[in-house]
């Protein structure tokens, strides 16, 4: 068989156990059939450590140009780590390195599978956690305090006003943090979620916590508000979808309460924690599929989870694993298609399908890795290696 011509697309190689995965799917499941096109970086923690991390700036200000790009799931070391793999100092995410260079939306979506129900009796459709990839707490500035004494946060502007106000007069040691957001990424992330809801036609929820952050929650909210009611409105309701805003604790209980079937816009750490709880509530973090989105047009496709340290070293220890590679999977697919749609490649966009589609039915057959077998509903379930369920994906593949 003529092997499935395409453009080029960014890919970024990652840590650990997939690591291993990421390279078992292009042997297995990619090469065999597609003529794989791909400016290679490799984010694995030596490398990134052996570039001072240029490596991650490279790799997202690739996707600028090519404008697709798919990454394995990579290490953010903590103190531990740095010990472990002998860094030159603690690294910041790639993720967000490149979310940032990129100032897009990550979107979150559940992969649904007949014979794995909700853990939420009510949910009948997926719910797409729409995250802010900028700024908030992943930005911030912290440090502790061991005696007394006033904090104050101040803000110098070019022309040399100061505003100053008192945070808190220490009587004791403590510590502190400071974060920002800006006007122009916040309205990056509206532009994104609303587009993308016109996109796939669903309704749009956004939520913050305005009523205790007056100031800086609420310019979240005024900005979504402005672009929506200036740019979105008519559109919106010609499609016959509904944006609103609410709290995050009403947000919740509605969410919990509703059928599914939209996307719930969050700020960066609501969204990192929502889609955790959305993806295990579904049935696995394994099972959720993760983009970039920017609003000019650039996507990065990734598994929304880890990368698996205790399986990676019961690998090392010879033994076998039985690893969920579904998420990197459809990062693969996700990446495929937008590489077809964006170059009319109707050949490549129909291959992801038949590549998610073949990957389900191992499943519903029955078949599926450790994590799902306690989830499962059907008929009994067999439990396979990483490397006996790829190979069955295989199989299926080329039936």
């Amino acid at each position: 068989m003529e092997k499935i011509k395409m453009g080029k697309i960014v890919e970024m190689d990652g840590d650990e156990m997939t690591r291993i995965i990421w390279k078992m799917i292009k042997d297995e499941l990619l090469s065999p059939f597609v003529e794989l096109n791909t400016e290679y970086y490799d984010l694995g923690l030596p490398h990134r450590d052996e570039t001072n991390d240029q490596v991650s700036i490279d790799a997202g200000e690739a996707i600028k140009k090519y404008h697709v790009g798919v990454k394995c799931a990579t290490i953010t070391p903590n103190a531990q780590r740095v010990e472990e793999y002998n860094l030159k100092e603690m690294w910041k995410s790639p993720n967000g390195t490149i979310r940032a260079i990129l100032d897009g939306t990550v979107f979150r979506t559940p992969v649904l599978v007949s014979g794995i129900k909700p853990s939420v009796r009510s949910w009948e459709k997926p719910i797409t956690i729409a995250r802010h990839a900028y700024g908030d707490v992943y930005k911030s500035t912290e440090f502790r305090i061991e005696k007394p004494g006033k904090a104050e946060l101040v803000f110098t502007s070019e022309d040399g006003e100061e505003k100053r106000a008192t945070i808190y007069d220490f009587e004791c040691g403590g510590v502190l943090q400071g974060m920002y957001n800006k006007d122009t990424s916040i309205r990056s992330f509206a532009h994104s979620c609303f587009q993308y809801a016109l996109s796939t036609r669903q309704d749009l929820w956004f939520s913050t916590k305005d009523t205790i952050s007056k100031q800086y929650d609420q310019t979240f909210k005024l900005i979504f508000q402005e672009i929506y009611e200036n740019e979105y409105k008519d559109a919106f309701e010609k499609a016959g979808i509904e944006y609103f805003y609410t709290l995050i604790d009403d947000a919740v209980a509605r969410v919990i309460r509703s059928k599914g079937g939209y996307i719930w816009a969050c700020k960066n750490y609501d969204g990192d924690v929502m889609s955790d709880m959305v993806s295990t509530a579904f049935g696995s973090l394994a099972m959720m599929t993760s983009v970039l989105v920017s609003p000019d047009g650039n996507y990065e496709y990734e598994a929304a989870h880890g990368t698996v340290t205790r399986h990676y070293y019961r690998h090392l220890n010879g033994e076998t694993t039985s690893t969920n590679p579904i998420a990197t999977i459809f990062a693969w697919t996700g990446a495929l298609r937008k590489r077809g749609e964006l170059d009319g490649n109707h050949e490549l966009m129909a291959f992801a399908d038949k590549l998610e589609k073949a990957s389900l039915d191992v499943i519903e057959s029955g078949r599926m890795t450790k994590d799902l077998v306690g989830l499962w509903q059907g008929s009994e379930a067999v439990a396979l290696s990483t490397e006996e369920f790829i190979k069955a994906i295989r199989a299926e593949m080329e039936k």
